[in-house]
């Protein structure tokens, strides 16, 4: 039989919107439970320089900042579970959630588990991370400014970034393993329209290279198989994002793209679970909207513990 006390709120995940929500739940006297997951921080633990964040007039790293954002967490007594959730239970109250070595039961929930970017998955991809390979030409294309770079991918994501980054960037060329985009016909004539934008069809990168930074790629022809070297001071990988809702498990309403769906603001289809960033956001992604949201998952989820029939 478990014992374990029923928490008020328990949020999953400890990026910005997690720990926004636990700063705000725990100042609002929630008690709020954080279950961190094994690799605490999300997308930002993979991002150097952050200048886009509020607060930082020289900028701070990514890792850093979301340090920073622990500790003041821990500040207000937050309490850390730094284990993933393997499943959860919506069908009865109190929500039970699963996490590796624990089981805890909680009268409402904030759901802040992020949106993992799709890589390429090539070793010499890692090494180059925050080093001239990005998947964010929002929260990097400014260091890029008046450099060439090349966009991976062909879909709406690719797209959108392809024209962001033509208004900084000297050159882009989008890279392209088809002859054809599957994005949005609109999207792919504005890109088009962009002087400095030229595409590459037909075409995977198998390498980075370089030595401190990246310095080049070497890419193959699908069609033929000729393997060329192109010099390039940075690379935009642009195939998509996978939310992180395995662990749901058919347990809240998602939408097409396998986000979860909102229900008013940071509603889910559960009454009393709630949601924040990027797991639901797949327009946005920037840190400080996700922190934005995490405020307010948690005030929507202190009124409803607040009507709470007693």
């Amino acid at each position: 039989m478990d014992n374990s006390p029923v928490e008020k709120l328990i949020i999953v995940g400890s990026g910005p919107a997690g720990l926004t929500a636990a700063i705000y739940a725990a100042r609002g006297n929630l008690k709020p439970v954080v279950v961190s997951g094994r690799e605490m921080g999300g997308q930002l633990m993979l991002t150097t320089d952050v200048d886009d964040f509020p607060g930082f007039d020289s900028g701070i790293q990514g890792p850093e900042l979301m340090e920073r954002m622990r500790k003041q967490a821990e500040r207000f007594e937050v309490r850390f579970i730094d284990e993933n959730v393997q499943s959860v239970d919506f069908s009865k109250k109190p929500f039970v959630i699963q996490s590796e070595s624990r089981r805890l039961t909680t009268e409402s929930l904030i759901i802040a588990t992020g949106a993992s970017a799709i890589w390429l998955g090539l070793e010499s991809e890692k090494k180059f991370m925050g080093r001239g390979v990005s998947s964010c030409a929002v929260c990097d294309g400014f260091f890029f400014k008046d450099k060439n770079i090349i966009v991976v991918g062909g879909g709406d994501t690719a797209m959108r970034e392809a024209q962001y980054l033509s208004k900084l960037c000297k050159s882009v060329t989008v890279v392209h393993r088809r002859d054809t985009f599957r994005a949005q016909s609109a999207l792919v004539e504005l890109v088009k329209s962009k002087p400095n934008v030229k595409f590459m069809w037909n075409a995977t990168i198998e390498e980075f290279m370089g030595q401190d930074k990246l310095e080049k790629v070497r890419l193959k022809n699908t069609q033929d198989g000729k393997v060329t070297e192109m010099s390039i001071d940075g690379v935009f990988v642009a195939i998509g994002h996978k939310p992180n809702t395995d662990f749901l498990k058919d347990q809240l309403e998602l939408d097409q793209k396998g986000y979860i769906a909102l229900h008013d603001e940071t509603k889910t289809s559960v009454e009393g679970v709630f949601v924040a960033g990027d797991v639901a956001d797949y327009h946005y992604r920037q840190a400080v909207t996700a922190a934005g949201m995490g405020c307010k998952a948690t005030f929507d989820a202190e009124e409803y513990l607040e009507n709470l029939i007693p």
